[in-house]
């Protein structure tokens, strides 16, 4: 039963903090004007901040107070490692900073596009998944609701890419949802490895933190210094990480 309760737990907050990116996009259905750059940059730094915070109280300190520090490195080298290979081998196109990869003529850009998001998406809904294993019902709420909090300006920014991509308000609105459908997948994986392999969970913490700190590093924060609106993006991400960290205590 306690199996069940992590697996059918961490599939279904994956799959909520996934939805979270139809919130976002909505938007896209209403108004003519896209939000600007730097209120973009605002949002995504703010969301950065408070994924960081999750990372850091509900996935690496508990892999140091489980399985020890030594557990903690490893995971998280070999989770940022991973990412860092699928990012190498992995063709794909980032709406801003355009392709990264092996350059191929067989993939069209939209699955380019595909292959980008899911590599952002799928290790957010592992660390869902895996948060919620030996009953830290507590660190998996955190750490959905970070990821939730995140996707929904992500989802904001990705409906009004595929708009300047040329695609119609309402198949933006649903291309963006999709993207968030990846998480649940990574939610399922991730709870099914603690279920099944539960003295491992100190280190499948460190793992999805390794691959949640590799997204933010190589990815959003990136994207919000891009602009110009580096100073602006700085503090909202600080603004969201203590944010997350009082909440965090909060819940605790």
């Amino acid at each position: 039963m306690e199996n069940l309760n992590v697996f059918v737990l961490g599939s279904l907050a994956s799959l909520i903090a996934g939805l979270a990116t139809s919130l976002g996009a909505i938007p896209v259905l209403f108004l003519k004007k896209q939000p600007s750059e730097k209120q973009l940059d605002m949002y995504l730094a703010f969301a950065s901040g408070v994924m960081l915070a999750a990372t850091m109280f509900s996935l690496i300190v508990p892999s140091i107070d489980i399985g020890g520090p030594l557990i903690m490195v490893i995971g998280v080298v070999l989770g940022a490692v991973t990412i860092e290979l699928f990012d190498v081998f992995s063709p794909h196109e980032h709406f801003l900073k355009g392709h990264e990869g092996p350059n191929t003529a067989l993939v069209k850009k939209v699955w380019l596009f595909v292959i980008a998001i899911t590599l952002h998406n799928f290790p957010e809904g592992m660390a869902v998944g895996v948060s919620f294993g030996g009953e830290m019902i507590k660190n998996g709420l955190v750490v959905a609701t970070a990821i939730g909090i995140q996707n929904i300006p992500e989802g904001t920014a990705t409906a009004f890419s595929f708009i300047q991509a040329g695609y119609s308000k309402k198949r933006s609105f649903f291309m963006s949802t999709l993207t968030g459908l990846v998480e649940p997948l990574g939610g399922i994986l991730g709870a099914s490895l603690v279920v099944f392999m539960k003295p491992a969970l100190p280190f499948f913490l460190a793992f999805a933190a390794g691959a949640m700190l590799y997204v933010i590093s190589d990815e959003i924060i990136p994207e919000t210094h891009s602009h110009g609106n580096e100073r602006i993006a700085t503090f909202s991400l600080i603004v969201g990480f203590l944010l997350m960290t009082v909440l965090d205590n909060t819940l605790g």
